[in-house]
């Protein structure tokens, strides 16, 4: 995406907000592609409209995009048009401008989503990368027809995903059935738009904290990012099924939880996908192991992947990718394999490039490294063999030895070679101290590019 769209996308975040930008670029995006799909409908009009006024600087530009986007949004959306101050028209006319003049709309809204999560990643709100989420998605692998949950949609990236990965399959359009959930209206209403540009049907429910309940239904595939080491309540007046008085999760966070809740979402023969904190296979508390030791027990934990640190701008630590399943006996959409009893860890710590701006990224040839390995243990696609640094096939029985530490390097590193706590920090620290000198290059060089401009 060009800089001239990036530039003024990061300034209103500042000035608005992560949710306040977000709807006000998405829904500029939206109105364009469907006044270009369209030029004989009311949206071209509206958008022409809009865009004479940015060629009038003695009205004030936030009043014209407000106005504009309350005439395009339904009644529903009208209640996330905010008032936009004075301070963003310079911004907004930039915006309007580039918007107009870009050639690949739904790349640009996704950049742009991006960007401002890493403008406001200290208030918490980030979404999903279309790294991770590719990842995500192959290594849940849903089928056609299947039923797809994400209980903490945000953007609604991973259902995005999920319908891309059959439709690019297939080769027509996916006939999966979507389904996203969030607390928050704005961003549901952030996810209804960003679906809607791209033609993608999905149902989403009304505002609610999928953790305060169990799931009503059962679902084939859930694929989530849940915030990381959030706090949680559990209900004190009820006997909740997703978890028994020997295994509940801590309330002090939210991370088991969080897995709990998929497992019970499942169908009989689901498989979920979920984006967690390194902590939450590894936290040395008794409540944890107990938690990790009932998902090994009940064999629902196919596989774990270490992933790099520094992926999110929210956070440094590194974080790992739990692949669950309920059954991992062989069968035709799964595998021919039987890995009951057993759980495949990968370790893809290095598995990434260097990207401008965007600090790491997960690299194409490790994301096709760690799926074809899934595929290899299942018995999909290829021979596996455990690779020392890499994959091993563990036991439960093991695991149980290494008290349900689920940590991939724990059991793919060589005894001997293991890095410690400290040396493992000061490379963390060395690699964040190159990515601040990336980040400073490139920001020198798009400041260069308009001070030429002008």
């Amino acid at each position: 995406m060009p800089s001239e769209i990036r530039m003024p996308v990061r300034d209103l975040g500042g000035v608005l907000g992560f949710h306040e930008a977000c709807h006000v670029v998405a829904g500029l995006i939206s109105l364009r592609a469907q006044a270009r799909n369209n030029p004989h409908g009311d949206q071209y009009s509206l958008w022409n409209w809009l865009l004479d006024k940015t060629d009038k600087p003695q009205r004030q530009m936030g009043l014209s995009v407000r106005e504009c986007l309350l005439r395009y949004q339904d009644e529903e959306g009208r209640g996330f048009v905010s008032r936009l101050p004075p301070t963003a028209d310079d911004t907004l006319r930039r915006l309007v401008k580039a918007i107009h003049r870009a050639d690949h709309l739904i790349e640009c809204l996704d950049q742009c989503f991006q960007d401002l999560s890493e403008a406001n990643a200290k208030s918490g709100d980030y979404f999903t990368r279309n790294d991770v989420v590719r990842l995500m998605v192959a290594a849940a692998d849903p089928q056609e027809g299947q039923r797809v949950l994400d209980p903490v949609c945000g953007s609604a990236g991973l259902l995005i995903g999920a319908d891309r990965h059959v439709s690019e399959r297939t080769g027509r359009p996916s006939n999966l059935k979507l389904i996203g959930q969030d607390v928050h209206p704005s961003a549901l209403h952030v996810a209804r738009m960003n679906l809607t540009v791209r033609g993608i049907h999905a149902r989403l429910s009304e505002p609610v904290d999928s953790l305060a309940r169990p799931a009503e239904s059962s679902y084939d595939i859930v694929l989530a990012n849940p915030p990381f080491n959030g706090p949680w309540r559990a209900d004190p007046r009820t006997d909740d099924p997703r978890w028994s008085d020997e295994a509940a999760p801590p309330q002090d966070n939210a991370n088991l939880a969080w897995v709990l809740h998929i497992v019970h979402a499942l169908a009989p023969r689901g498989r979920a996908a979920i984006l967690m904190a390194e902590g939450a296979a590894t936290g040395a508390r008794q409540v944890e192991q107990r938690v990790r030791g009932r998902l090994v027990q009940e064999d629902v934990v196919e596989s774990v992947v270490a992933l790099p640190p520094g992926l999110f701008a929210h956070s440094r630590a590194p974080c790992c990718l739990w692949l669950l399943n309920t059954d991992k006996g062989p069968r035709d959409e799964w595998g021919s394999s039987d890995r009951r009893g057993k759980v495949l860890f990968i370790n893809a710590r290095k598995a990434y490039e260097q990207a401008p701006r965007r600090k790491r990224r997960l690299s194409p040839e490790g994301v096709e490294q760690v799926v074809r390995t899934l595929g290899a243990w299942r018995e999909v696609d290829g021979q596996y063999r455990d690779e020392a640094g890499q994959c091993r096939s563990v036991t439960a029985e093991e695991i149980a030895d290494q008290r349900y530490d689920l940590q991939p390097p724990r059991y793919t590193d060589e005894p001997g070679i293991d890095e410690t706590l400290e040396q493992r920090r000061i490379d963390e620290l060395a690699a964040e101290l190159r990515e601040k000198f990336e980040e400073s290059r490139a920001l020198e060089a798009d400041l260069l590019q308009v001070l030429d401009e002008l």
